[in-house]
């Protein structure tokens, strides 16, 4: 059991037969009040144990319109992280299908373990989106705690899949890229759009925000200027296909490289129904696509690793501030690491003959 202080007044925290129960004391958070706060925390708990239960004090509200209310909530808390509350709202969406009308008071472990389950089996998403919808439906009962209309976060009552188990990304083989780039060539932006990923590792909407003002063509560089963070606003040289693309685009009227850039959300979503259409035509030709643009960026990085580039020059070039980010992006192939092994004994031997020839010669 234990008290603490919420805007102004002691509230109670306590777990019961596994259950989580919070409330307002109703008394200023002061040291004069707090003894009262605990009588109050221990009534409780007693009134629990003789068969008595919260519901009274908790509102009962539909999933549907307890989930109106939220996101207004999670939309201003979110305004500096648009993206996350977007996230949210979309995972929230599946979540609306599913509980839809029933009581959020009345929603227990089972359930959502069940709509675990029904994402997967139904919808058939992976374990990231998974962990997506999970997480935004515990930001969701942390709201409901807060308002009364549940009294525990039953996301942790579920596994949630681990970071490791929910990252998928995938690298593609170059008979892959020929293969995509060959089909993408009759959409010209989403072709120059992947071509400027995967040959630079631009995330998809640092690329469809370029203005012209971003390029050089006398330098061959490019400035991201859209970047959200100060690594991620950086300089990268050009490759030569980079500079042919960018060469043609700049002789064009608008001040940016590609259309609707102005509304980055927007386009990243035609470049993703371009990239859809490239896959279903694919798929009726019986040829299996089984990446997004996104997976573009990760071949570039993981091509650049087994380029033998630093990682701290492949974070500098991703955007990443922290070397840590960058290794996700990493996957070496076994004739990658079989290579780094015969340079590491090859390295050693020679150090160890060369001491040891000092060592005879000092003899």
């Amino acid at each position: 059991m234990a008290l603490r202080k919420r805007n102004g007044y002691w509230h109670y925290r306590f777990k019961y037969k596994r259950q989580e129960y919070t409330s307002n004391t109703d008394l200023a958070a002061t040291s004069q009040n707090k003894k009262d706060a605990q009588v109050i925390e221990a009534a409780a708990l007693q009134a629990l144990k003789s068969g008595k239960t919260p519901a009274s004090q908790m509102e009962t509200i539909t999933f549907r319109d307890a989930v109106a209310r939220f996101l207004p909530s999670a939309e201003v808390r979110y305004r500096s992280k648009p993206n996350s509350y977007k996230r949210i709202k979309t995972s929230l969406s599946s979540a609306l299908m599913f509980f839809d009308k029933l009581p959020v008071n009345a929603i227990d472990a089972a359930r959502v373990d069940e709509y675990k389950t029904w994402r997967a089996t139904e919808h058939e998403v992976k374990d990231v989106t998974i962990r997506h919808d999970l997480h935004a439906l515990s930001k969701f009962f942390q709201h409901a705690i807060r308002h009364r209309w549940a009294s525990i976060n039953l996301t942790r009552e579920v596994e949630i899949p681990s970071d490791a188990d929910a990252q998928r990304m995938y690298v593609l083989s170059i008979e892959e890229e020929e293969e995509y780039f060959r089909r993408a060539k009759r959409l010209p932006d989403l072709h120059d759009v992947a071509l400027l990923i995967v040959n630079q590792g631009l995330r998809p909407e640092e690329a469809i925000s370029l203005r012209k003002e971003d390029i050089d063509l006398d330098k061959g560089t490019i400035f991201v200027s859209n970047g959200k963070t100060k690594a991620a606003r950086r300089h990268l040289d050009m490759t030569t296909e980079s500079l042919e693309i960018l060469k043609v685009r700049m002789s064009r009227a608008a001040p940016w490289i590609f259309p609707s850039s102005r509304n980055a959300g927007s386009h990243i979503g035609r470049v993703n129904s371009a990239h859809d259409r490239i896959v279903a035509h694919a798929a009726n030709e019986g040829v299996e696509i089984c990446f997004v643009p996104y997976d573009l960026r990760h071949t570039f990085a993981t091509r650049v690793a087994q380029a033998g580039i630093d990682i701290a020059t492949l974070a500098a070039l991703l955007g990443h501030g922290s070397l840590r980010c960058v290794h996700k992006y990493v996957h070496p192939t076994a004739d990658h690491k079989k290579s780094a092994m015969q340079i590491f004994e090859r390295k050693v031997k020679e150090a160890r003959r060369n001491a040891k020839l000092k060592s005879m010669r000092a003899a």
